[in-house]
């Protein structure tokens, strides 16, 4: 379960990274309260507008950060986009500790953090080939999984209670000091002990090759309009879980960060089993996208905070689980020198479809509730399950699975 720790330069990255991924979450909890509860009156579509500008930018940027992830040298990238994000998190803190804060700010901020997330979260996740190579690749994704839901275990907690405390700004100036971790991380690892990978030679066009690889892969094609679906309509708990605190159990910030650290609970748990076990098939996510739906039609019946706690912490095993079984197998299956490419576009449609869907669920919630916004997310987890279901029950989906 723990075999990539055996390796040094992930041991250190793994460790920065929790740092880092602590810090993230109380950014997270502490931006979606100061939306919801100081810069407006309870208004979702605020938050959604938010998600939308803080995840667009994956598909905006998509043709240059998937060629970056290919072509850069992938450790120096990552110290630029990990410092830039912690100067993000520095000026946002800035402003809300002085006062001066307004809801086109934190826009502006949310989007400059989408900007520099494009370019981070592809070349981070094929970082972890060069950290510990093909070998134990599929169990490092894992354990990647379990430090950031560790993390988000701990810091949306941790986060309710400083929010409570000493405000939100405060919450932001100390995410911008745990991106030290990460930078020390990277700047200690062992540069000759990297796995090197294939680069392709440069030319223009580079992410329309991207493009034709997926195109001719029925199972990624697959693997994608699921992403999509459940990325769209179903990844939403910032306005799933801070509506559902505010409007149908009537809690504060404390309530919304535990709540929000149960539904990590479930994660980390579907991490470690992740990690156990070999690489993902198609048949793992479909019962991970089914139970996806399932959690969520079960926390949109919840009748009080208890209840609702409970069906988050299955809703996120099953997320994680989706997660980690799709980053596994489309770097498994995808030529190594295509894994950036490939990658970039994943995520680009995990959450380049946020734009969309967050504010029509935030919609949703301001106008008939947030049980209502849930019951989309339970149809997105529905709806890819039919996908998983048609691709297996094809000719080269019933060989896959043999």
């Amino acid at each position: 379960m723990f075999g990539s720790l055996r390796i040094w330069n992930y041991r250190m990255w793994a460790g920065g990274a929790l740092v880092s991924n602590v810090g993230t979450w109380m950014q997270r909890v502490a931006q979606d309260w100061l939306v919801l509860t100081i810069l407006t009156h309870r208004n979702a579509s605020a938050v959604g507008v938010v998600m939308a500008l803080q995840f667009g930018p994956q598909l905006l940027l998509l043709p240059w950060s998937g060629y970056a992830a290919d072509r850069l040298d992938r450790r120096k990238l990552l110290i630029g986009t990990q410092a830039a994000l912690g100067l993000l998190a520095l000026g946002l803190g800035l402003v809300t500790v002085t006062g001066v804060v307004t809801l086109w700010q934190v826009y502006v901020f949310a989007f400059l953090l989408g900007c520099v997330s494009a370019f981070d979260a592809p070349v981070r996740q094929v970082f972890v080939n060069e950290l510990v190579g093909d070998e134990y690749l599929a169990n490092a994704v894992s354990l990647n999984s379990t430090s950031f839901n560790a993390a988000r275990m701990i810091g949306p907690a941790v986060a309710g209670l400083l929010i409570a405390a000493v405000g939100c700004g405060w919450v932001f100036l100390i995410n911008s000091v745990s991106f030290a971790g990460v930078l020390a991380s990277l700047m200690l690892l062992r540069v000759d002990q990297l796995h090197g990978s294939e680069r392709r030679s440069r030319k223009v066009g580079g992410i329309a090759e991207g493009f034709r690889y997926v195109w001719q892969r029925p199972d990624l094609m697959a693997v994608l309009v699921m992403l999509f679906l459940i990325g769209t309509f179903g990844l939403n708990f910032p306005i799933f879980i801070s509506t559902m605190s505010l409007t149908a159990f009537h809690g504060g910030a404390g309530q919304y960060g535990l709540l929000t650290s149960a539904f990590a609970v479930g994660s980390v748990v579907g991490a470690l089993y992740s990690a156990y076990r070999s690489q993902p098939g198609m048949s793992v996510l479909c019962a991970a996208a089914a139970v996806f739906g399932v959690g969520c039609m079960l926390a949109a019946l919840a009748p009080n905070e208890g209840l609702f706690a409970a069906a988050l912490v299955l809703t996120g095993l099953s997320a994680l689980m989706f997660a980690t079984g799709t980053n596994s197998l489309m770097q498994l299956t995808t030529a190594a020198a295509m894994r950036g490419r490939v990658m970039a576009l994943r995520i680009a449609v995990a959450m380049g479809g946020t734009p969309i869907g967050a504010p029509i669920v935030g919609w949703i919630a301001d106008h008939f509730g947030p049980r209502w916004a849930l019951g989309v997310g339970a149809a997105s987890g529905l709806a890819a399950m039919l996908v998983a279901l048609r691709y297996m029950a094809g000719p080269r989906g019933r060989l896959a699975e043999a």
